[in-house]
């Protein structure tokens, strides 16, 4: 298999729109884990508000995502949390919040930053990363593709690792009816990094539904840029474990047995 899609979907079932209770979730989970797809990040996102919820189930994940959505980070050193996301304060910087989390997280925990897709800051401190969000509940969580792309290239250019969340349902981009707004595929937004990190403008890439196009991208990414891609986009949650795999298959980008 391709780097390019190795290890590139985090489980996100707790959150919308599947919102599965936390047995449903932890069950899901161990079944993936034991099936072992490569494509699968093997890492459970948890917001904080529920470790109690899942520290009293008998499953517990082999990696965790702590997403942060408590006003303090409340303690985890009982669980094998290897990242924690968490959204940047209005009035702060990337680097005052950096310095602010760093004596609360024990070593080899990453520390990913939630930024608007508009926001580029050259205040990223040294092993830090940022996370963006690519839809939502509504019209509104979208970002425009100007705004996406102004973010990949931001952090391309300041060789920045970030994460992706939300509204990555399919691979491909296309439009939502009832929403009334076209949804980013994460197949376009993997390839936009390629094409920053190749130093080229990533919005064209974003913006196409020519499925056929994006094949041919996807099967002519040269090793070096997969690497370099996957350097920068480290991985994006998905709450649906299976539809990543599902339109992967369909287009002929992984083999069916995987």
């Amino acid at each position: 298999m391709s780097v390019l899609y190795h290890s590139l979907v985090d489980d996100a079932g707790l959150f919308p729109p599947t919102s599965l209770h936390m047995d449903e979730a932890l069950s899901r989970h161990e079944r993936d884990q034991r099936l072992g797809n490569p494509v699968l990040t093997q890492r459970f996102l948890c917001p904080a508000s529920r470790l109690d919820g899942l520290r009293r189930e008998s499953f517990v994940p082999g990696r965790i995502g702590l997403i942060v959505d408590t006003p303090e980070l409340p303690p985890f050193d009982d669980l094998p949390v290897d990242l924690v996301e968490i959204p940047l304060p209005a009035e702060t910087s990337v680097a005052d919040l950096a310095r602010k989390m760093a004596d609360r997280l024990p070593p080899g925990v990453r520390l990913f930053v939630e930024v608007p897709a508009r926001k580029g800051s050259g205040d990223v401190p040294e092993g830090v990363g940022l996370k963006v969000r690519c839809g939502g509940e509504t019209a509104e969580a979208f970002p425009p593709v100007e705004h996406l792309a102004a973010f990949i290239r931001f952090c391309a250019e300041h060789d920045i690792p970030f994460k992706a969340t939300a509204g990555l349902h399919h691979a491909i981009r296309h439009f939502d009816p009832s929403l009334g707004v076209d949804r980013h595929g994460f197949l376009n937004l993997l390839l936009a990094v390629c094409e920053a990190a190749e130093h080229r403008d990533p919005a064209p890439v974003l913006r196409t539904t020519d499925v056929g196009h994006l094949v041919r991208m996807a099967q002519s990414v040269s090793p070096e840029t997969a690497e370099h891609a996957r350097r920068l986009l480290v991985s994006y949650g998905s709450c649906n474990t299976s539809a990543p795999l599902e339109d992967l298959r369909t287009l002929g980008l992984i083999e069916e047995k995987a």
